[in-house]
Formats: C-alpha cells, structure tokens, sequence
C-alpha cells in the first residue's frame, strides 16, 4: 500500500517527484488579483453555482430519488450530479482554507441529501437503473457514470484532507470507489466511460486512503483506453481518445476537456507506478499541443464542433471554442508535470492559463460566466436571460447559468485551491512558481523554511521576497522567470543585483530571517507574432503585458462600434499599466464584389485607443472585441 506524502489539504500528493506539493494552509494569498479572486470565490461564486442547482432542480433530483419521484421529475442532463460533486468539492477546499462554519453546515447538509440515494452495493446515480430509466452502465459513450464518480471522488479527498478522512462523504466515496472496481475490475464490464476523468480521481483517492485497489482500477481504464471498447460514433473515436492507447498518441485531440483529463490521470499513474514511458507519451503530447494547437490564451479547443481540437496550426480567433473546463484541465496536468519534472515551462502555461482563461469567465461580481472563450467578436451579441440559463455555450456575453454548467463549478473549485499552484518545495529548497502577496512556508530538510511575498504583479513587476524563518543550514530558494521575460529580468541578493534568463533564478545559501531578494520582471507591454502556419492570424500582431493578453474592445473606441474595422498604425505605449496603440478606421467601398477592394479604402486620422486586459472584456455591456489586430502593411513591426 502507498504511504501519502502528507495528510495535509493538497489537492495532487504524488508519492514521488522532484518537486513536493505546499497545503493550503503552507500558501496563503493575501492581496492583488488573486486574493481579489479567491475572495469573489468566497463571496459570490459558490453561492451562485449552489443557488443555481437549488433552483434548476439538480440537487432535488437526489431528494427526487429518496422519494421515488424519479425519472419523472429528474432535472439536467445525464452529467448533472457531477456539478454536485464539483460544487461540494469547491465548498471543502473553502472550508479548509477559511474555516467557514456556516460553508460547512451547508456542505454537511447538502452531504445529508446525497448519502441516501447510495444503492447498498455503492451504485450512486440520479440518472440510470431505476424503473423507467436506462440501466445502469448501458451508455458508457455518453451516460458519464463513471465521470460523475471522478467529481464525486475528488470531492472526497477535498473533504478529507482538509477536515479528516472519518467523514461521511468520504465513507460514501470509499463505498462507490469499491463498486467500481468491483464492477469493471478484472472479470467485469471491460470497458471505460466516455468522458475521461475517473482515472486521475481514483490515482487520488488511492493515494489518500492508501488503497491500492484504486490505482489498479485506473490503470485498467487507462490501459483499455485506445482500444476501440466504446465503439465509432459520427465525430470518431478520437473525439473521446478511444483511437489510439495513450502510450502511442503524439498529440492531444478530440475533445479538449476530456483529452487533458485523460492525460493528467496518466501522468498520476505514471508517477505512482514509476512508469517513465507513460509520463514521456504524455510529456510529448503536450509539447506538441502547446507548439501547435494551443491559443495565445493558454486556451484549448479550436472546434465548436465536438468541443475540441483543430489541427495543427489551425486556430481561429473568431471561431476559438477554448473551453473553460479545457483551461481549468491544462492548468491541472500541468502541475503534475510541473510536480514530476521541476520544469518552469509547466508553470509558465499554469499563469497564462489562469490569467487568460480561468480568470476570464466569471463576470467581475462572480455573477455570470463564459463556457466558452473567442479571442474575436465579431458582433456585440445580447445580453443573456438572468432568470434561465442559457441555451448556448457561446454566448456574446457572460451567462448566469447554462443547460450545460460544468465551467462555473469548475472556476470555483480551481479558485478555492489556487495557493497549491503558487509554491513548491524540495529537500533542501522553496519554489515560488506565481506571483501574489501573501505568505508561504514550507518543511525541508532541517525545519521550516518561511517568506513573506510583497508585489503588484502583473501590474508591476517587482516581486519583493522576505525571509521570516529559516533552517540553520544553507538551502535554496527559487523564483521562476517566465519564458516571455527574454530580457531585462534582474535578481538582486546581498546588495547584488544579477540579470536572468527565463527558467528558475536560485539563490542558495544560509538565508537569515530578515534577508531580502527583489525579482524584477520586465512586464512592459510588448508586441507578440504568430507563427507564420497559422493561416487565421497572418498581417496580426497582438499585445501582452507580462502574463497578461491584452485586447482591444469596441467600448473604448470611440470613433467606431466595429473593431474589424481597425488598422493599428503606430508604436506601443504603456504609460503606467495604461496600454494605448495608435489606430485609424480603414472603411472598405461597398461593391457586389468581395474581392480587391484594398485599393479603395478610405482612411481616417489616426487615434489612439486604450488595450484592456483580455480578463475583463465585456464587463460594460455588449461590445465587440479582438486581440489579434490587423496591422497596415510595412507600418507596425514587432
């Protein structure tokens, strides 16, 4: 049996790797954008996605069950008990992280209605297997049993590792855990669900409980997985990864979301089976995801079609999918990858993704959010209903709610843990990875290493790091440099001031409580090239300002409601935090002809119009909107 690295609130506790995991109570996020974020979280957001479920009817289907008003009243579709499940798992890493009494009667109470709809083998489902529904596990193309049980699994480990493991929704867990393996083990059904997740929720709730039956379970998925078990359909199997075993793919594809869960359940059982060819496949798929198929965002998905991935190179702004789930499930296998390898890159995807889409859906009261994430709107679109939930994934605006809400639970649960993302730490060292003020402390060799982060990142790129308890030996402390700092990042130590490159600038000696290193990152905004195979991007250039994608919206230019309509003409300027580039309306004569018209456009005088971060666009009403801007030819370079 596997021995947890810790019995302290983490979300991912591989038993080995080169960098360890930091608790939520190691990592404390104290002021800036994050904080601001966590505490919408708090305030706002889980009690939006619970009230919603109240009022849609997916909690009741559970008292629905108890009652035996089922499939009559059942509400949702076929995955909506796993939004239970996220949202339950937002509420315990809440809970850990704050202590909120009230949060926790209301997470027991909402335990209370669940616990009695468990069938006596552990079977647990809203869905299937009663008169009048499907039996059980026959759609496992499309039913997400098995998918429901990874929410209602990770939910589990949040609850027990944050408020100790005897507790009753890890008691119900441990009983549904063991109906699986019991039913699609060795001798059972051999196939495995539609939509990956279950495989990386039961790596985890073995390493939790320390059964290794859990991670045998999941290796029979993953194994299977690739084999044709779950049949063609229209959008082929690659649409839910049953084409090709993981071990011998080259690339993600098909649907995001599932594509990046599969693979953090594979990087989990690598790990955990010292299994170096199934961490490498994964390893390699990413590597040429991110160089190819993969947004100026860090989003995911460029199909509305089957919710996934183009081919190579195809990425269109207009037409981005780029879930949100997607961008919560990369931020997720990254940190493994960043867990097993130590590798910065890893990080460097985790902040764009978390800047630019994770940060990006929910409205700025924590109110309404996108499923999904254009990088380019054409049209100002409506507001969406406040009373019903939206129909449609795409919405030109942030939705309260949608038929199909999996994004706002998973915003909340990502919100709720983000301190794991921000540090690591090693025998002898502390790895500051994300930028915030707050506090961090870790346990190396020797005793507890602590420091104090003070900054206004990404605002500003000063990043002040304080020690407040060290060890009396030497160890060391890493701060990552991120891949777009290719100049002009400086370190300074002991009246030292040093330049570094993108990767980790570490600093390794006896530190003293009271020593101070400043980091400073160039965060100035910058001109960003595509490459040239993206067809959708060629005459483009967006702008970043450090982590963060700018773009420029229709609100903020006066002299045009049409953003198409626009040609950047002139330099940068970023004039404290405030990002404005010159631009004129290029007007296009009306003809019966769409074609060769450059010769007669019109041009107005230049202006100079504000870039907003890419996070907070239409947060004023309908707007339209665009980060990658045309530029007039021979004009702009970047």
């Amino acid at each position: 049996m596997l021995t947890e690295t810790s019995s302290s609130a983490v979300p991912v506790a591989p038993s080995r790797g080169t960098l360890r995991p930091l608790s939520l109570n190691q990592v404390r996020i104290q002021g800036g954008f994050w904080s601001e974020k966590q505490e919408l979280n708090a305030t706002a957001i889980i009690d939006h996605c619970e009230s919603w479920m109240e009022k849609v009817g997916w909690i009741g289907n559970f008292d629905a069950a108890v009652e035996g008003r089922l499939p009559a009243d059942r509400t949702g579709r076929e995955f909506s008990d796993s939004d239970v499940y996220k949202l339950l798992e937002a509420m315990a890493w809440e809970i850990g992280r704050t202590g909120d009494e009230r949060l926790d009667a209301r997470f027991r109470a909402l335990v209370a209605r669940i616990e009695p709809v468990q069938e006596p083998d552990g079977y647990l489902n809203t869905k299937f297997g009663r008169p009048g529904q499907a039996p059980r596990y026959s759609d496992l193309q499309w039913g997400h049993e098995l998918y429901s049980y990874g929410h209602l699994l990770q939910a589990a480990v949040a609850r027990g590792r944050s408020a100790g493991p005897d507790d009753a929704l890890v008691r119900l867990a441990r009983r549904a855990a063991d109906h699986v393996c019991d039913t699609f083990g060795e001798g059972g059904i051999e196939s495995v669900c539609g939509h990956p997740e279950v495989e990386m929720a039961l790596v985890e709730f073995g390493r939790f409980t320390g059964e290794t039956r859990y991670l045998d379970q999941a290796r029979l998925f993953i194994n299977r997985r690739g084999s044709g078990v779950l049949g063609d359909i229209e959008l082929g199997r690659s649409y839910y990864q049953d084409d090709i075993p993981v071990r011998d793919a080259e690339v993600l594809r098909g649907h995001a979301v599932r594509a990046v869960y599969l693979a953090a359940g594979a990087v989990d059982l690598g790990i955990e089976d010292e299994e170096t060819e199934l961490v490498d496949a994964v390893v390699r798929q990413l590597d040429r995801t991110v160089a190819r198929r993969t947004y100026l965002t860090g989003g995911m998905g460029a199909h509305h079609e089957g919710e996934s991935f183009g081919m190579d190179f195809e990425l269109p702004s207009d037409r981005a999918y780029s879930e949100t789930c997607a961008g919560v499930g990369s931020v997720m296998l990254n940190y493994r990858l960043l867990l097993a390898t130590g590798e910065e890159r890893y990080a460097d995807l985790i902040e764009r993704t978390l800047f630019n889409v994770v940060a990006t859906s929910p409205a700025a009261d924590g109110r309404a959010f996108y499923y999904t994430n254009t990088l380019h709107q054409r049209e100002p679109g409506s507001t969406p209903p406040e009373d019903e939930p939206s129909p449609r994934a795409s919405s030109s605006l942030r939705a309260p709610w949608f038929e199909v809400s999996c994004c706002p639970t998973n915003v909340a649960r990502t919100l709720a843990t983000l301190g794991s993302y921000f540090a690591t730490s090693a025998a002898e060292s502390l790895h500051v990875h994300q930028y915030a003020t707050g506090e961090i402390s870790a346990d190396i060799d020797g005793g507890t290493v602590a420091v104090r982060v003070e900054t206004e990142y990404p605002n500003d790129g000063v990043i002040r790091v304080t020690v407040t308890e060290s060890v009396d030996t030497e160890w060391e402390l890493s701060l990552r440099v991120p891949g777009w700092a290719t100049s002009g990042a400086t370190l300074r130590d002991l009246d030292e001031t040093r330049d570094v490159a993108p990767g980790s600038a570490t600093i390794r000696r006896r530190f003293a409580v009271g020593d101070e290193i400043v980091l400073t990152l160039p965060v100035a905004a910058r001109w960003t090239t595509p490459d040239p195979r993206i067809d959708a991007l060629r005459g483009q250039r967006a702008v970043e300002r450090g982590p963060v994608v700018l773009c420029v919206e229709s609100t903020d230019v006066p002299f045009t409601d049409d953003v198409d309509e626009l040609r950047v003409t002139g330099e940068l300027s970023d004039v404290d935090g405030v990002v404005t580039v010159d631009a004129r309306k290029m007007t296009p004569p009306e003809q019966s002809w769409p074609y060769g018209v450059n010769d007669g456009l019109v041009a107005d005088e230049t202006h100079s119009i504000r870039l907003i971060p890419y996070n907070s666009w239409a947060n004023r009403g309908p707007s339209t909107m665009r980060i990658w801007l045309p530029l007039e030819e021979d004009i702009v370079r970047a």
